[in-house]
């Protein structure tokens, strides 16, 4: 059974460790999956996640990060996603197209309509059968990845102003397809989301299989 599912969410809404919990539940269970991110998920994703994310790279145009950003999303879809799903996969990303639209397009504030082309040529249409939107508080979220002493990148440098864009920006794409989006409040201890995340994706594996 193939599926694609995406996390988004602010800043320190705690995607990656989410992923790779519910990806331990759905292998317990006989499924097959593979776990991603963005950018990244590949040896050239990998690279030119570590040049969007140095901190030293501030001359960084908002053009060029999101070109950088479409280039690693492009190579990712066709080195690992597609051909995951071309033999019945499931896969978890953590971030994809909608971190461009909300990052460069509501936070930079780059056209729309020329970031969905852009993403249109990196994905080949791809688009996720679910997203989840993991939701928190913008200044809680930047609090919890200093408390957390995660590496700061080259996002964690702006303000929250930007952030609050961002996090709007979402709000904005998950009222323009509600049918693929599902909130989750992730200002909650990881189990509790944890649950929810479980208890909301077998229900939206049984519908696929019926």
């Amino acid at each position: 059974m193939c599926m694609f599912i995406t996390f988004e969410g602010p800043e320190g809404s705690g995607k990656s460790s989410q992923i790779a919990l519910l990806a331990s539940f759905l292998q317990q269970r006989g499924l097959t999956v593979v776990a991603t991110r963005e950018p990244g998920g590949t040896p050239i994703g990998d690279e030119i996640r570590a040049c969007v994310h140095n901190v030293a790279n501030t001359a960084m145009t908002p053009t060029a990060e999101m070109l950088l950003y479409s280039a690693s999303r492009a190579q990712l879809v066709g080195e690992l996603i597609r051909p995951s799903l071309a033999v019945g996969k499931i896969v978890l990303c953590d971030r994809f197209a909608d971190s461009t639209l909300a990052y460069q397009g509501y936070g930079r504030g780059l056209n729309l309509d020329h970031l969905r082309q852009v993403t249109q040529i990196a994905t080949g249409g791809l688009v996720p059968d679910l997203t989840f939107f993991l939701d928190i508080d913008v200044e809680r979220g930047l609090a919890r990845r200093t408390d957390g002493g995660l590496e700061m990148n080259r996002l964690d440098l702006e303000t929250v102003q930007f952030h609050q864009r961002v996090r709007e920006g979402y709000r904005q794409l998950i009222a323009e397809d509600p049918d693929r989006w599902l909130i989750i409040d992730a200002d909650r201890p990881i189990t509790a989301v944890q649950q929810d995340l479980q208890k909301t994706l077998l229900a939206r594996l049984e519908t696929v299989r019926s």
